[in-house]
């Protein structure tokens, strides 16, 4: 999970440590933990330690910047897809002071920090009202109830790209008034042994009111989950989703990311004035 990522919004992924603590619904079969058991590494929960790393770490982001410098182009870098780097943590203050570090010394990378708690950003990064240009700052809204509790202290946030993840999308999800402050949206199913499955209008909604507001759209993946209509798959496991589509599980990769018959791969754009 580094260079060369497969999430399809990012370029790469870096993480300052592994590990972390649910907080609502969406961690609920939370893939990160799961494939940190599978590894055999305990980093879950409030009284686990997390999994640090060594210098030869830290000094990946250096090189793809170096690269990025010579190509000209601007590579995303998801951080953290194990963690959240906004965890409150006061053992993990250093290796945060170590990022933001690492951020200044690497103009030429997108830094993409999405966490679960955006009300202790502000609070937990030195930049005060002035935030580097190459840190776009994202939360995640599975649903309504929490889309509303996050989305405020997002907006209060300086940063120069603020985004959402809808992903795992649980439920029918509105930006309202806070849509002037949202510059991208990605959102998708869940996929795993216990994946939930989405309601196909929540995700149509999703899209439409982004289309309305000029705010560019992602959608990543149906996850295990797919709508039922138009596959001859008998023996398919099927299920209702909230809004009454019949939803088969399929599998992630049958499933795809066709939202209507169109790939939606929208990103944000970027005054670098």
């Amino acid at each position: 999970m580094a260079k060369n990522s497969k999430i399809e919004w990012t370029t790469h992924t870096f993480n300052p440590w592994w590990g972390c603590v649910k907080m609502s619904p969406a961690c609920k079969f939370c893939y990160a933990e799961s494939w940190s058991k599978r590894l055999g590494k305990n980093v879950w929960g409030i009284n686990s330690e997390r999994r640090l790393f060594g210098p030869k770490h830290w000094a990946e982001p250096l090189a793809w910047n170096r690269a990025a410098l010579v190509t000209g182009e601007r590579p995303r870098v998801f951080c953290a897809s194990m963690a959240d780097v906004f965890e409150d943590r006061r053992d993990l203050d250093g290796e945060r002071a170590k990022l933001w570090e690492l951020i200044g010394e690497t103009a030429g990378l997108d830094w993409l920090l999405l966490t679960k708690r955006p009300d202790l950003a502000c609070q937990l990064t030195p930049w005060g009202d002035n935030w580097p240009d190459n840190v776009w700052i994202g939360t995640t809204t599975e649903d309504q109830q929490w889309a509303d509790h996050r989305l405020s202290s997002l907006a209060r946030i300086p940063a120069k790209v603020r985004f959402i993840s809808a992903e795992p999308l649980l439920g029918p999800v509105r930006l309202g008034p806070w849509s002037q402050y949202i510059h991208w949206v990605i959102t998708g199913g869940e996929s795993g042994p216990n994946a939930r499955p989405s309601s196909p209008s929540w995700f149509r909604a999703l899209l439409n009111e982004c289309m309305a507001a000029d705010i560019p759209f992602h959608f990543k993946q149906w996850g295990d989950w797919a709508p039922g209509q138009g596959l001859n798959l008998s023996k398919a496991r099927h299920a209702a989703a909230a809004d009454g589509t019949t939803m088969l599980r399929i599998g992630k990769k049958s499933a795809g990311r066709l939202l209507d018959g169109e790939q939606w791969n929208g990103l944000p754009k970027v005054d670098r004035g």
